[in-house]
């Protein structure tokens, strides 16, 4: 048979471009890297120029053999492997593998999963782009000697388990320096003032809120109570009157499509998804969704790049959508194009639907609710990306008296531009202003009502969020977008972070790490010095440095640091925390410990007892079944239920979590719904009844 072999990476992507290419091909899968450095030594020839060790990793010999079986009968081999460093580094391993000239035209690169893009790209092979394997060969050589010549200090001098990494230590950093700001924070108090303005006479006046601006022609700086009650009192005794009118109109103009961290970061704040699960989700998205009739599409463009650039086709593809569904009013002149950022290696296109034909809503049936929450998130960026901005008419009143001085500011949008679409998240709460504009006119009077003096002091720097660590390692140029998902996974995983309502906390285990790295191995956490890294891993990919000399440059100091971390560290014991749970076996007091799925309990004597449990969080409710207690629990995939402390006993078991309320429709038990904007509801789990009582949320309750 004359047929041609594709390689791709996952059999998902395998299954999708079968069906593009039909008879004629056939497509295996290599699951990833097929080659790598062996984990049972360093795999680095250091005295001879750093020359690596590969090995077949374990696990994929039955792999590699099927694909040599099928590439001995192929008439043609083409890789097809994900178009990145690491995709072009697999290519290049299987090239090497299977005898193939990396020279000669067999590397097929596309953006998109679908069979025009597919088909035309075999069409159109090229030659391996050694350039790029050389970054990633550098990349990973860097990474192998800073976790294998730093790690097994780390468990000599502290515990064993614990690992050093390039990004992860930069990472982890981050996160212990601002609890360590935090914990330095002196909160300063302040005051401020608000009222309510009546402007005009004759009982047509227009009611709004006003903010103190300041006295006697200076800003309002009220320290203490004192002042905010003397400000009170003159604010009291002025005749007020407006001194200026200020109409103006403001344009929003609508958010760039996603790169990677960004769509990490919209996609926690809008769904509540961890960075590693958003990729997760991303990925099956990219590799082909069955949606409907045995018809596969890859529905997004590849999911790991820096780049805002669309496509011309892309572009008129999302013009003629707009103009077609929204109107022309909603297309711009011209294409919008979005400026990268200076690091950004703009490789391929932002991330965007691969045919805007289908729609989020038609797809929904196809989709897992995961995948079309995602989608839809992607779907809507791009179209908005590509629409014109909104517009807001806006209102500033300088209103004054007896040298008091207040000002209202209002806005209310005049035309919904892209905002129709799409509106980009925000880590914090922003406040919403007026929006209904008063008529004013220079000289009305102004009367004050309801003058309020709230007491504020000023916050310390919030505690990191993924969203916002994200945003941090990229705005410092540490990593690139296929390493913030597993680098957050990683420290989580190690115990040098913890996840709580959503914010990062360092552990103790992970301030004395990032310490001892600090003291000892300074450029390793150094964010300038790994950014700089970065940079010359991308000088590489473009054939503008050796690859080898990166390393060369990198190990220098590193064997420095290592003399003298190993003759000066001391041995630190790390006591683990003690709870208040005696052991069921031996009666000693339990103490925590950190394992594969997150903290448990652990029997201090071991190995002599081996007792464990898992901690149990109750919550306040009973059990509508049986009344006794309701566990917090987390399934394999680790999401939150809640189930009943005697199961199996009582096979009583919820997603939402159970209140201590009865319906008071139907006397059956309520659960704890949260939206998207904060609010908050009990609703009735008996699906004849679904009451729903709308609840304030209360200060300290879990985000």
């Amino acid at each position: 048979m004359n047929t041609k072999l594709v390689i791709v990476e996952s059999p998902a992507k395998a299954r999708t471009i079968a069906r593009f290419l039909g008879r004629g091909y056939k497509v295996e899968a290599s699951n990833g890297h097929i080659r790598d450095l062996p984990k049972s030594q360093m795999g680095i020839d250091i005295e001879n120029g750093f020359t690596p060790k590969y090995i077949t990793i374990r696990g994929r010999g039955d792999i590699l053999d099927k694909i040599r079986k099928e590439a001995r009968g192929a008439t043609k081999i083409y890789l097809a492997t994900d178009p990145d460093r690491e995709g072009e580094a697999i290519s290049w391993h299987l090239a090497q593998i299977l005898g193939v000239d990396p020279a000669e035209p067999c590397r097929v690169v596309f953006n998109e999963i679908t069979a025009k893009v597919v088909k035309n790209a075999v069409k159109n092979p090229r030659p391996i782009d050694m350039e790029l394997v050389n970054a990633q060969q550098a990349r990973r050589l860097v990474d192998r000697l800073v976790g294998y010549k730093i790690s097994p200090l780390l468990w000599m001098k502290i515990k064993k388990g614990l690992s050093a990494g390039r990004v992860q230590s930069v990472a982890t950093r981050l996160i212990v320096d601002r609890e360590q700001e935090i914990d330095a924070f002196i909160p300063e108090e302040y005051w401020d003032i608000g009222a309510t303005a009546m402007i005009g006479t004759g009982g047509k006046g227009q009611r709004c809120a006003v903010r103190f601006v300041g006295l006697d022609g200076k800003k309002a700086e009220l320290k203490s109570q004192a002042d905010s009650d003397g400000a009170k009192a003159r604010i009291e005794a002025a005749k007020l009157t407006v001194m200026a009118v200020k109409p103006s109109e403001r344009k929003k103009n609508p958010a760039p499509p996603f790169t990677t961290s960004n769509l990490q970061q919209e996609a926690a704040r809008k769904l509540g998804y961890t960075t590693a699960k958003t990729m997760r989700i991303a990925q099956e998205l990219y590799e082909g969704v069955d949606v409907g009739k045995s018809d596969v599409h890859g529905l997004i463009s590849y999911i790991r790049t820096d780049s805002v650039r669309v496509s011309d086709e892309a572009q008129s593809e999302a013009r003629a959508a707009i103009a077609e569904r929204y109107g022309p009013e909603y297309v711009p002149a011209q294409p919008n194009v979005y400026k990268g950022r200076k690091t950004a290696q703009d490789a391929h296109e932002a991330i965007r639907p691969t045919e805007l034909s289908l729609l989020p809503d038609q797809l929904k049936a196809a989709l897992t609710k995961e995948q079309y929450n995602l989608y839809k998130l992607v779907y809507n960026r791009f179209l908005a990306s590509q629409m014109t901005p909104a517009i807001f008419e806006t209102l500033t009143l300088d209103i004054a008296g007896d040298g008091v001085s207040f000002r209202f500011y209002g806005e209310q949008k005049r035309f919904p531009g892209f905002t129709a679409v799409y509106e980009e998240g925000t880590d914090e709460e922003v406040e919403q202003v007026e929006t209904t504009l008063p008529k004013a006119n220079p000289g009305d009077p102004v009367a004050l009502s309801d003058i309020a003096c709230v007491q504020h002091f000023t916050q310390p720097p919030p505690r990191y969020t993924e969203a916002s660590l994200v945003r941090a390692l990229e705005e410092k140029g540490i990593g690139r977008p296929s390493t913030y998902a597993p680098t957050i996974s990683t420290i989580l995983a190690r115990g040098y972070v913890v996840r709580e309502k959503k914010r990062l906390f360092p552990t103790e285990l992970g301030e004395m790490v990032t310490g001892l790295m600090e003291q000892y191995f300074q450029d390793i956490v150094d964010v300038e010095f790994t950014a700089g890294l970065e940079e010359q891993l991308d000088t590489v990919e473009v054939g503008g440095m050796p690859w080898k000399d990166v390393v060369s440059r990198f190990y220098g100091p590193l064997e420095k640091y290592l003399e003298v971390a190993e003759a000066s560290i001391e041995k630190v014991e790390v006591k683990p925390e003690e709870s208040d749970i005696p052991c069921d076996k031996c009666g000693a007091m339990m103490v925590y410990k950190m394992g594969r799925f997150g903290k448990f309990l652990a029997c201090p004597k071991f190995p002599e007892c081996r007792n464990t449990k898992p901690i149990q969080i109750e919550i306040d409710a009973p059990c509508p079944k049986c009344g006794a207690k309701l566990l917090e629990k987390n399934s394999r995939k680790g999401r939150k239920f809640y189930g009943c402390e005697k199961y199996p006993d009582c096979d009583f078991v919820s997603w939402e979590m159970p209140v201590v309320d009865k319906c008071p429709a139907c006397g059956g038990y309520m659960t704890l719904k949260r939206g998207r904007k904060g609010e908050m509801w009990h609703i009735c789990a008996n699906t004849d009844c679904k009451h729903r009582v709308e609840i304030e949320e209360t200060e300290g309750a879990d985000e």
